[in-house]
């Protein structure tokens, strides 16, 4: 079987790219800098389920999306979730935060509904992002 986004996923983010094992996506919520990782493997929920290989490259690949996106936009806070509660596919969310977003310090998800980025917003992100990455 080959590796499909969830529809939710597909549906509640912008494409940027990918790494080697995961597909980058952006939140389509322009109230925080919030990006998620997918690994490009059929059928997984859990971390576990990637072999030691795929596992150390995760690491690496969340890792240095992470301290990209820590000193791109300057964040106070990196939250790093693994979740799945209603997109069972793994996924891995990197949340930029600031002490002064409207969450703070409570967790982003289902806490306010999704204030979508303007076409221009998200050429913006996107572009910073490359650069920064490098990709």
């Amino acid at each position: 079987m080959s590796f499909q986004l969830h529809p939710r996923l597909a549906e509640d983010c912008i494409s940027i790219g990918q790494f080697e094992l995961c597909r980058l996506l952006m939140m389509n919520d322009s109230q925080y800098p919030w990006f998620i990782l997918v690994p490009k493997r059929p059928e997984l929920q859990e971390i576990y389920q990637l072999n030691k290989a795929e596992r150390a490259l995760l690491t690496e690949e969340s890792s240095y999306l992470a301290e990209s996106l820590a000193k791109l936009y300057k964040a106070d806070k990196m939250n790093i979730a693994a979740i799945g509660n209603l997109v069972p596919q793994l996924h891995i969310h990197h949340v930029v935060r600031y002490q002064i977003d409207k969450a703070w310090p409570a967790p982003v998800w289902g806490k306010f509904a999704a204030v979508p980025y303007n076409e221009q917003q998200i050429i913006d992100n996107i572009d910073r992002l490359k650069d920064c990455l490098k990709m």
